[in-house]
Formats: C-alpha cells, sequence, structure tokens
C-alpha cells in the first residue's frame, strides 16, 4: 500500500477528514522529513509508509482532544505532533517549542514551504518561555515524566486549560507523581497500522491543592 493509501486508510480509521490540500501537505510534511533528515538528523524513520503511521497518524490520534483556539506543542522536535495537528485544525494556532536550533530551524522551514499561517515556532526551553495569553492545550510527546511536564506547562494554560502528554505505556506510576489538585484522564489510543501501546493522560487543575 502506498503512503497515500495509508493516510487515506488512516484518517478515515481515526474518524478524521481532511480535503485533498490537507493530505497533500501532510504527506508534503513527510517528504520534508525525508529531504531534510540527513542535514538535520530528524528521525530516525525513512519509510515514508512508516513516517505515515508512526509521525502523522500517531500525532492526529490526539487530534479530537484538543479544545480552544490556541495549543503549545513542548518539545516539538520535527514538529511532531503539532505540523500534522495544525494542517488538520486551520482554525486552531499553534506554538511549537523547542530547545533545539537545528530542529527548530526546519520546522520554520516546513511552515514556509507548507504554508501554514497558524503555526509559529519558538526556540526555547519550557523553563524560560512565557505567554501572556496563555494556551487551551499544551501538547507533549515522548518529552519528559507527567510530574515534569505539568511542572513546567501548567502556569502556562489559560483556566480551564488542559496538558495532554502522548505516552506509549499506560503511564500509572507516573500518576503517583503528580501533586494534589490536578485531575486526570487517560485515554487509550488506537493509532492505525501501530501495535504498540499509545496512551494519552489529559491532565487539568481542579482548583484545589489538597
Amino acid at each position: 500500500m502506498t503512503a497515500a493509501a495509508l493516510l487515506e486508510q488512516g484518517l478515515d480509521d481515526l474518524g478524521l477528514s481532511a480535503d485533498a490540500e490537507q493530505r497533500r501537505r501532510l504527506l508534503q510534511f513527510v517528504e520534508l522529513l525525508r529531504k531534510w533528515n540527513r542535514v538535520y538528523n530528524l528521525t530516525a524513520i525513512e519509510d515514508p509508509r512508516e513516517a505515515v503511521q508512526l509521525h502523522l497518524l500517531d500525532s492526529l490520534s490526539v487530534a479530537p482532544y484538543l479544545h480552544g483556539e490556541r495549543a503549545l506543542d513542548v518539545g516539538t522536535g520535527a514538529g511532531l505532533p503539532g505540523i500534522p495537528l495544525a494542517i488538520l485544525q486551520p482554525e486552531r494556532r499553534f506554538v511549537l517549542l523547542d530547545c533545539n536550533s537545528k530542529k527548530i530551524r526546519f520546522v520554520h522551514q516546513a511552515v514556509i514551504e507548507l504554508g501554514l499561517s497558524n503555526v509559529a515556532p519558538v526556540q526555547s526551553r519550557i523553563e524560560s518561555f512565557a505567554d501572556p495569553a496563555g494556551f487551551d492545550c499544551v501538547l507533549a510527546r515522548a518529552y519528559a515524566t507527567l510530574a515534569d511536564i505539568w511542572s513546567g506547562a501548567s502556569r502556562l494554560l489559560k483556566p480551564g486549560g488542559t496538558v495532554l502528554a502522548l505516552k506509549g505505556r499506560r503511564p500509572d506510576t507516573e500518576l503517583g507523581e503528580l501533586p494534589a489538585g490536578v485531575s486526570i484522564a487517560i485515554h487509550r489510543l488506537q493509532v492505525p497500522g501501530v501495535e504498540a501501546d499509545r496512551h494519552l493522560a489529559e491532565l487539568k487543575a481542579t482548583g484545589q491543592d489538597s
């Protein structure tokens, strides 16, 4: 099956709609990853079909859980999951944050070539990043423990905002390390073509510290 066919089937399996231009951009992003990989060391995945499953569909599996107008992708690396989500959700604005200058240079290039007006790449560590407007969602994919993610990201949330942390196995041990006053929901994600465990931890402040 071609990468395009895998993408179309995967979007259907996830219950996500994408027009022809969005599908074209998603596949163009895979090609950009392949093109720039040797220069920027972006990914170990070289096969476009694997990239569709492990990068695009894995990123897009979190799409139903996003809400609000602004999302921050912490530790975005090569723009994952932020760029695929931004292609599929043009009404939402994304800030893609990473401290690695090479990877942010690639993200800048990808944003230009893909024509994404709703994405702002930023080179910074989360500890020194500030945004007075705040975010409705903070995304983190393979970034850190839940406690570390919450510690760094919770101050950037708008009231009612959520941290969405993508994990492999269910992070039961990490749940016990979270502070009081955090509500937790764990969602099992079914990523088309990916047999490995995928979970999403949805964290939100309850307004109670004890």
